[in-house]
């Protein structure tokens, strides 16, 4: 599957997805925002990070993943050879939820057009969810402690060009939880052999080739990781 646009028609689409989300009304998100936080990246990005919400820092900066969780997710991106401007970074929802509760499903589903045209327009090969809020945006059946650190299906329905899931915990679970912080380690370096398993031949190690299936086996969950 090759990109069907261009960078700067992909640009432009992204820049239009933030002038809609910054006027956005659909929710009461919007009511207590300080700023919207679209997203950030690579306009030809092959590897998507989907987190859940805005936290205080994103909402002041603009920026996702900009506070602690932002700094861990920055070193794991470095232990597998990637830095955040080769990918894309964004959340199921554009605004702050009201003192960094989990989104409720009326909000994910008031931004999910906004998340479509996202990935509509970046079309990448593997969409890695951050996290059990934006897993379950993708896969609602899908228990993260089952399926985490490795390639768990396509999206369902289909709406987002066939990209494959990769599910990860999210880096704040590691940073309250320390026992995950290991488990997040090692399902990074499975990302990262996933992305070199299914490289182009002749092409840049970071641009996936399509898979025709996954087989998806339920993983027992380990001690001390979360739901």
């Amino acid at each position: 599957m090759e990109h069907a646009t261009t960078p700067n028609r992909v640009v432009l689409e992204l820049a239009s997805v933030a002038r809609d989300a910054a006027a956005c009304t659909a929710c009461g998100l919007s009511a207590t925002r300080t700023q919207t936080v679209p997203g950030e990246g690579s306009p030809i990005a092959q590897i998507v990070f989907v987190g859940e919400a805005p936290g205080a820092r994103e909402d002041q900066a603009g920026r996702p993943f900009v506070g602690a969780s932002g700094h861990l997710l920055d070193n794991l991106l470095a232990s597998i050879g990637l830095r955040r401007e080769e990918v894309f970074i964004l959340n199921t929802v554009k605004c702050r939820p009201p003192g960094n509760r989990n989104p409720q499903k009326s909000e994910t589903a008031a931004c999910a057009p906004l998340l479509t045209r996202q990935l509509q327009a970046l079309q990448p090969r593997v969409i890695a969810t951050l996290g059990r809020h934006a897993l379950a945006v993708f896969a609602p059946s899908a228990r993260i402690a089952e399926v985490h650190g490795r390639p768990y299906a396509r999206t369902e329905d289909d709406p987002h060009g066939g990209a494959m899931l990769f599910p990860l915990y999210h880096p704040a679970a590691a940073l309250h939880n320390g026992s995950l912080r290991s488990t997040l380690e090692r399902d990074m370096a499975a990302l990262r052999g996933y992305l070199n398993m299914h490289a182009r031949e002749g092409a840049g190690e970071a641009t996936l080739r399509e898979v025709d299936s996954v087989p998806i086996r339920p993983r027992s969950k380990r001690q001390g990781e979360a739901e």
